[in-house]
């Protein structure tokens, strides 16, 4: 976007603005009442006031002003209003789009925007006309972005196939394993080396040939001690980091050394373990689908927003 030659009183265009927002002088608290309204930017015909500034980053102040103090506070303030002016125009530049494409919202549709927001325990009052645009706008941003970006993207299988192809580790199930463990557990808060000395003993009998479940029964603080302390089928990242790494090597039928951790002591058997396995393509079509539906979507909507800032005519008036 080039900005007309040799004018001294053009305005401030969207790049150059950016970097001028943060020296915006919006009071860091907002406690001046008193301060009259004003005109903080201009996005083509569209006003945005420093009351609406306002109103957008309360809830942010509020938070920060729990948080920080001082220089500090000031600063994160002045971030957080930049940011907020950002999102306004491009919220505004969306909605201009809006109205060039004749998209309009019903008052049914309004309506029952609103009860599904309620019921998902968001506060809406219909008779607040604030709340009213605020769905309104909602609903129309997500009309037109329907409109001119999601409805213009097709994912198609051989495109699907490639992404497959290309992320295979992404589609991989996890190893599982069927194990069986004995647990001993501190007595009492000095009682670590007592355990550590019950575990010693246990794992003497199981290299002697001892039945693991036998051993299991007889030293085992495990709930289910007595059944020999069968844990069942579990995946790869559901154990604790220590336990993964003492098992990863083993073959079924293999006991690990003593493992330590903040339960206690534990003596791991191998009873069955699968390796990991890749999901076939026809399990995971859809779901690569929304991936690449996903990304394209992102991509398609920044060149998309980028284009109405190129084209708009956007002030920041301080």
């Amino acid at each position: 976007m080039k900005p007309p030659p040799h004018s001294q009183d053009r305005p401030v265009r969207f790049k150059t603005a950016l970097a001028l927002i943060a020296m915006l002088a919006l009071p860091p608290a907002f406690s001046a009442a008193h301060l009259e309204d004003r005109i903080v930017a201009v996005v083509n015909s569209d006003l945005i006031m420093l009351s609406e500034v306002r109103r957008e980053i309360e809830p942010e102040r509020i938070r920060i002003a729990r948080q920080h103090r001082g220089d500090d506070l000031a600063q994160r303030l002045k971030m957080a209003e930049s940011m907020a002016l950002t999102r306004m125009i491009e919220r505004r530049l969306q909605l201009q789009e809006a109205k060039a494409q004749k998209i309009e919202i019903s008052d049914q549709e309004v309506k029952q925007a609103a009860e599904r927001m309620k019921r998902q325990g968001e506060a809406v009052d219909l008779t607040n006309p604030l709340d009213v645009k605020k769905v309104r706008d909602q609903l129309t941003l997500a009309r037109v972005v329907d409109l001119v970006v999601r409805n213009t993207i097709t994912v198609g299988d051989s495109e699907t196939k490639r992404y497959y192809d290309a992320h295979r580790d992404r589609f991989v199930l996890p190893e599982e394993y069927t194990l069986s463990q004995i647990l001993i557990r501190p007595r009492a808060p000095d009682g670590v080396a007592e355990a550590l000395v019950k575990a010693r003993q246990a794992m003497e009998e199981l290299k002697h040939g001892e039945k693991f479940a036998d051993v299991a029964a007889r030293y085992s603080d495990g709930p289910n001690a007595s059944q020999g302390e069968r844990l069942g089928l579990v995946r790869q990242g559901e154990l604790l980091p220590a336990i993964e790494r003492a098992i990863a090597p083993l073959v079924p039928g293999g006991i690990s050394d003593i493992i330590e951790s903040q339960e206690g002591f534990h003596i791991i058997r191998v009873e069955e373990k699968s390796p990991k396995q890749f999901r076939q393509f026809e399990d995971v079509k859809f779901e690569i689908q929304g991936l690449i539906f996903q990304q394209k979507s992102e991509d398609v909507f920044h060149s998309w927003l980028d284009g109405l800032k190129n084209k708009a005519n956007i002030e920041i008036k301080f």
